[in-house]
């Protein structure tokens, strides 16, 4: 079958490169053996989704049908999640080339900017000390690449526990870098100063009064930073918020939730922050003399963004629910109670995670029916699955289920459980 040909990987004699390799420009590598895998498991889902490839010892009963398409798609799904995340890791391991060439490139814009300017105007121990503050920043950010060149590079402080890329610890790296480069260019400028004057109005643009506001803004943002990590740690452990692990962090993070839909939370952070570090570089290449005067509007403006992307943790997320079970009847069905063997439909809001609308993530939700668990089918149709779904799941009741009442109750993919709902099961 399908699964079978995907887990041999590539027909290389020996074994050698089985679609997990991370050599360079290999045919047989991770991204390629993660492709091969996608587009053999979509074929094999639309196809079971059609009525094709059951074997016809299982044709005849929908229950026996149903569970063996959903083994093999749970196999099948598994090695499609394997080869993601060892496509994963090797992406984030040639990363860091990118980022070290993301890094300079401000460098040389900025020596060419200064060049450019200085005609006509000359040079001046300014131009000089941005230049050098920009080679050290990005030295040090370059050195600090090559340490995590197997975590993204310079992106590895800001990649979450999750695997995503964080707003938060982003907004507070670009703070963090603005403010040392501005302190770089004073460290410069006074290193070259040559009278007292000039080195007591440097050291004087250093004083609270003039850069309260940057200050003040990197205090929080930095705070929030810590802040929402402990928070959502928090709400983790104590199963009010679902999270689930990506494969690799994607430029999309910074703006989008976890099942990837944009987020106004994220995005009015970033926008603010961005427009203000852009306007506060702006102040600091009109005034080097100084930390960037950042006015106390546009400061406010950020710490009111800051405080609602805050609030937006706090509230986001819930712990799944179950609101009602009820016996699956198809058409023509009469109305009875349940009994072993019956299918049954959990309704309820919350059972997929965000983020786990994969199969293999869909294949971990389990049902608890008195003492047995059982493991929610794949139903899958063009497109997608129709089982299990956000809202809705359908599994049937064992028969080592003993008769009487006995309690209902979810597991889904993030491990978080939901409330017992009771029922009544017959002969």
């Amino acid at each position: 079958m399908a699964v079978q040909e995907a887990r041999g990987g590539a027909d290389v004699p020996g074994g050698v490169h089985e679609g997990g390799c991370t050599c360079e420009d290999c045919p047989h590598g991770a991204r390629e053996g993660h492709r091969r895998a996608v587009a053999e498991f979509l074929l094999m889902r639309d196809g079971f989704a059609a009525g094709q490839g059951l074997p016809a010892a299982v044709a005849h009963s929908a229950s026996a049908s149903r569970q063996w398409v959903s083994e093999e798609l749970r196999q099948s799904a598994e090695l499609v999640a394997e080869r993601g995340r060892a496509e994963g890791e090797a992406w984030l391991a040639r990363l860091w080339r990118s980022t070290v060439i993301a890094v300079w490139t401000p460098v040389v814009v900025l020596l060419l900017v200064q060049s450019l300017t200085a005609i006509g105007a000359g040079w001046s121990t300014a131009r000089t000390a941005g230049l050098l503050a920009a080679l050290v920043t990005g030295g040090a950010l370059t050195a600090a690449s090559w340490f995590h060149r197997a975590r993204g590079g310079v992106l590895a402080p800001v990649i979450g526990e999750d695997n995503r890329l964080s707003t938060s610890r982003a907004v507070a790296a670009a703070w963090v870098l603005l403010v040392a480069y501005a302190v770089l260019v004073l460290v410069g400028r006074l290193a070259a100063a040559s009278g007292h004057a000039e080195r007591d109005a440097l050291i004087s643009g250093l004083e609270l009064a003039r850069g309260a506001g940057v200050v003040t803004v990197l205090a929080v943002v930095s705070g929030v930073a810590v802040l929402v990590r402990r928070v959502v740690g928090l709400r983790v452990l104590g199963q009010k918020l679902q999270k689930v692990r990506a494969d690799r962090p994607r430029a999309a993070d910074l703006l989008t939730d976890d099942a990837g839909r944009g987020s106004f939370a994220d995005i009015q952070y970033v926008v603010i922050s961005a427009v203000a570090v852009v306007f506060a570089a702006v102040r600091l290449a009109r005034r080097p003399d100084q930390l960037p005067d950042l006015p106390w509007g546009l400061a406010v403006a950020v710490l009111v963004s800051a405080a609602t992307y805050l609030a937006a943790k706090y509230a986001e997320g819930g712990r799944p629910v179950i609101l009602s079970v009820v016996r699956a009847r198809e058409a023509g069905d009469l109305d009875a109670p349940v009994r072993t063997g019956d299918d049954i439909e959990i309704r309820g809001a919350g059972f997929v995670p965000p983020g786990a609308q994969g199969a293999d993530r869909l294949t971990r939700t389990v049902v608890r029916i008195g003492t047995v668990n059982v493991h929610v089918p794949l139903v899958p149709v063009t497109g997608g699955f129709s089982n299990p779904t956000d809202a809705v799941l359908t599994v049937p009741v064992p028969v080592d289920v003993e008769p009487g009442r006995v309690e209902v109750q979810v597991v889904t993919a993030a491990g978080v459980e939901t409330n017992k709902y009771a029922i009544d099961v017959t002969d």
